[in-house]
């Protein structure tokens, strides 16, 4: 084991030792030997499978088959999650051949930030996380089941799903993919036309066109984002089974691998003799295997914030510290747009998982005695991959090395010596940048700041041609208190020209830029946000700033006593608090925690 994996782990225990006790006691008193259902009055079972067949009540009248939840979130504006209609069938036949018993037990709401992106609608996205989580609870809040299924793919929909599975961590439980689409028009091609369309050299019709090349067909967008980021997540920690995150949709093995998974459960409920509960397999260990895996691989962001989240639902007490020392001994691995030309895809096609898990795991770097899906526990059952073989389903053992060392690599040879993700801090707060997208001579910029409380504001002032100089945008009230904290993409086509022409160009924020981020340094997340008066409310234009993403400072070269005498800026931006159900959202805002404690109104009540 590497000693900094195994230092930051044992800090890690011993910082949650109180709280991870007392949801271990928690979740083990509501364990059962019996069919959850069986404590149900006849009143309240018979309204539990009004609705069922007669073999299937007969089957939930008894005491011997397990009931089987299914979550979903499926709806068919989401290309991910579009795949999602069919699966219900599946899962349902192959647990009744299984020998139990299945019900959709409720759907969650999932929205898409590719389709909110810039508009009022993303002031609602992170928050949808909580509710996600909030919505899987009351459709498992029925006490009718005893393991589930967790059907979900983007942002915040597998955070939201797996904090409300560990608030029901008595009951085991398998996460479904629905994988990625085919490669489409690629990434590096879709950008170039994004810029030439913020330059104003290029039409709508033709912007139109190359979105529509590259997001085309149902399953998740092929860039190394969120959503594929969570995918890798889920798998490192062991709740998908082994090498499933990445097979395509609508394929003979992305079908066979649905219907493993709903068989998979049924092996670790309470009523056999392998009980895996969700809140056992997610520990200490489990956490770090994920921070681990988004180093290695440069993934999003925005898990420096759900990750947090996640760990609290299950007692765990992680912060961005913890990200930092890892990221100086992990190295960078993988090379996936945007860190890197190839998509989603094609990791994939170079050994996947299995390739990236077994390298992590030869070199100390991975966790293996976690309690995992695959029929073995621990990870070393994760370097294999599915296949269909005349039409059966088996695991082989994945490539012995990358089959393209451009796409993932070796911590011998890697693309960078640590995972890129820094903790960030100086007079200007505390919060986090990822550099591994960022060409090096980029990494370092000393600029005058040009300040903003509204992203559209700097889009204009862009288009106006205010912004032709070496300059850093300080984008303040963007955090969760304040607007529920977007992401903020709209920026990244313009300054990425500013940048292509040669300026120093970078970014401060209390806001989120998440894993499509990009080229420009950035330091995001800055807590305390603006909305608690944090230091970014006494940035001027004009003011110098230092922002060195390699060292992880950040600060206004202004002197200190006339700064801290400066009065904290007000909120000039209007009109973010009604329309598009922003207005529903206000507890929300006001409940909200920090983003290095995970924006999240949900750990009120421990």
């Amino acid at each position: 084991m590497h000693p900094v994996l195994e230092k930051v782990t044992n800090e890690i225990i011993e910082r949650s030792r109180e709280t991870r006790s007392a949801y271990l006691a928690r979740i083990d008193a509501a364990a059962k030997k019996e069919p959850h259902r069986a404590e149900l009055a006849c009143g309240n079972l018979a309204h539990a499978f009004a609705a069922c067949g007669a073999g299937e009540k007969s089957d939930l009248t008894g005491h011997q088959k397990a009931n089987i939840a299914i979550i979903s979130s499926y709806n068919d504006m989401l290309s991910a999650h579009e795949p999602f209609k069919d699966a219900p069938a599946l899962i349902k036949t192959a647990i009744k051949e299984a020998g139990g018993v299945a019900q959709f037990a409720g759907g969650v709401p999932a929205m898409c930030d590719g389709v909110t992106q810039g508009r009022p609608g993303m002031e609602l996205s992170l928050f949808s996380r909580d509710v996600i989580a909030m919505a899987t609870a009351i459709g498992l809040s029925h006490n009718m089941f005893d393991g589930a299924l967790y059907l979900g793919v983007c942002d915040k929909i597998v955070p939201g799903l797996l904090i409300g599975a560990l608030s029901f961590g008595h009951l085991p439980a398998v996460f479904v993919p629905a994988g990625p689409m085919p490669s489409g028009l690629p990434n590096k091609e879709k950008v170039r036309i994004r810029q030439l369309y913020a330059e104003g050299k290029i039409g709508r019709k033709e912007l139109l066109e190359s979105e529509s090349a590259s997001y085309h067909s149902a399953g998740t967008c092929t860039f190394y984002g969120t959503a594929n980021s969570n995918q890798m997540m889920v798998e490192i920690m062991g709740l998908h089974l082994p090498g499933s995150s990445f097979i395509n949709p609508y394929t003979p093995l992305r079908d066979e691998l649905t219907k493993a998974a709903a068989r998979q459960v049924l092996k670790f409920t309470a009523l056999g003799d392998d009980f895996r509960p969700i809140g056992h397999a997610i520990d200490e260990k489990a956490i770090v295997n994920a921070i681990v895996g988004l180093l290695a691989t440069g993934g999003s962001t925005n898990h420096t914030i759900h990750l947090v989240a996640i760990a609290r639902a299950a007692g765990i007490i992680i912060n961005w510290d913890d990200f930092d020392k890892l990221s100086r001994a992990v190295p960078l691995l993988t090379r996936i747009y945007p860190n890197g030309q190839a998509d989603i895809n094609h990791f994939q096609a170079a050994g996947g998982m299995g390739v990236l898990i077994a390298e992590l795991l030869k070199n100390g770097l991975l966790h293996e005695d976690i309690l995992t899906v695959a029929d073995q526990r621990g990870m070393k059952n994760y370097v294999q991959e599915p296949k269909l073989v005349d039409g059966k389903l088996v695991w082989e053992p994945c490539p012995e090395a990358s089959l393209d060392a451009e796409v993932i690599s070796t911590v011998a040879k890697p693309f960078a010596a640590g995972g890129g993700l820094h903790v960030m801090h100086g007079n200007l707060g505390r919060g986090v940048s990822k550099v591994s997208a960022v060409a090096e001579k980029h990494q370092v910029v000393e600029a005058p700041a040009m300040v903003f409380d509204d992203q559209d504001d700097v889009v204009a002032a862009f288009r106006r041609g205010e912004m032709e100089k070496d300059v850093i945008v300080v984008l303040r009230f963007q955090g969760p208190k304040s607007n529920g904290m977007p992401e903020l993409h709209k920026l990244t086509p313009s300054l990425g020209v500013l940048q292509d022409k040669g300026f120093k160009v970078g970014l401060v924020t209390d806001g989120r830029m998440s894993g499509a981020s990009g080229k420009v340094p950035s330091a995001i997340h800055m807590c305390p946000e603006c909305e608690e008066g944090g230091p970014l409310t006494k940035v001027r234009t004009g003011d110098i700033i230092h922002l060195n993403t390699q060292t992880g400072e950040v600060n206004v070269l202004v002197d200190a006593d006339e700064f801290n005498a400066r009065i904290p800026a007000a909120n000039s931006a209007k009109g973010h608090h009604f329309g598009m159900g922003r207005e529903l959202f206000g507890g929300f805002r006001l409940g909200a925690s920090s983003a290095e404690t995970g924006a999240s109104n949900l750990f009120v009540v421990d």
